[in-house]
């Protein structure tokens, strides 16, 4: 017997109520009616979906189960509408993950040609790697934005997009760094440092620099995600090392500058998608326009 989808709706309205009486209210049935249809989903699962606690409802991690993929479902149903009709939605949606490390500039800044469109509403998700690559499959997000490539494993539905390559720099106040500004070796034997945490790639090329220049230096903070180092720099607790594009106000305004720019070390930014035969066409506006815009190829250092 193959599962029956209104049952399902039924169980994700009394989930998301986490009362029987109210989801029925709802839903225009008796309580009776939908604890019924509910036993039934149950029965056909082989598990129970909800405990009670007092006069509310909570998920068992059976029904945690069961939701995450309704959700996908009627996600998919939505989607399936508003592709195949063309005007599903009174505006078009996108639905975009981005690392927590990420940098804002740089997500804001390739968003920008459909954030603030009439005809578009973009929602935006901050979270692990693994959470975001999660809701891609499960169809929770249009585009996931990260600074890690995904494994490419056989069978794997992922398509990964190489948006932009920048080299990253030292950066600091004015006041620390002064004028004229000292070379390369003698920054990194005397100033304390604000580095991203050892498994990122920035990390792993600075720290063979360190090794080649046999330099040990003094840290002062380890950091995971690039808004922390942006203030972290502008407090003043050192060098940070981080692609300009983080810090790009700050150094217009002259309140940060770049003590030296690594041609060797760079950030990789991705997009990652599911292949689809109906792909949204906002993903495909987006990514074109990165590949007209985005720094492919490292710049060389400036003196």
């Amino acid at each position: 017997m193959s599962l029956n989808y209104h049952h399902l709706r039924l169980f994700r309205a009394v989930a998301l109520e986490g009362n029987l009486t109210r989801a029925a209210q709802r839903i225009g049935l008796s309580p009776s009616s939908l604890s019924a249809q509910l036993k039934a989903l149950e029965a056909r699962l082989g598990h129970r979906l909800f405990e009670r606690r007092g006069r509310a409802l909570e998920l068992s991690e059976a029904g945690r189960i069961a939701l995450e993929h309704a959700e996908a479902i009627f996600r998919t149903g939505e989607d399936l509408l508003a592709t195949l009709r063309g005007h599903g939605r009174a505006r078009a949606l996108l639905r975009v993950g981005a690392l927590a490390t990420l940098s804002r500039n740089f997500l804001v800044g390739f968003l920008r040609p459909v954030i603030g469109r009439a005809d578009v509403e973009v929602v935006i998700r901050i979270g692990s790697q693994a959470e975001l690559l999660r809701g891609l499959e499960s169809l929770a997000f249009d585009l996931v934005l990260t600074t890690l490539a995904p494994p490419r494993e056989r069978g794997s539905r992922l398509v990964v997009h190489r948006l932009a390559e920048m080299p990253a720099s030292l950066v600091g106040t004015p006041a620390r760094l002064g004028a004229p500004r000292p070379a390369l070796e003698i920054l990194l034997a005397r100033e304390p440092l604000v580095l991203p945490t050892p498994e990122t790639g920035l990390r792993t090329a600075f720290d063979a620099l360190l090794a080649r220049l046999e330099i040990r230096p003094s840290i002062a903070a380890e950091v995971e995600d690039m808004a922390t180092m942006r203030l972290l720099a502008r407090a003043d607790v050192g060098l940070a090392l981080l692609p300009p594009i983080v810090v790009r106000d700050e150094l217009g305004r002259g309140e940060l500058v770049e003590a030296h720019a690594f041609a060797e070390i760079t950030e990789t930014f991705w997009a990652v998608e599911l292949g689809r035969r109906f792909a949204s066409p906002l993903v495909r506006e987006l990514l074109r326009e990165a590949e007209r815009n985005a720094p492919l190829a490292p710049q060389p250092a400036r003196p």
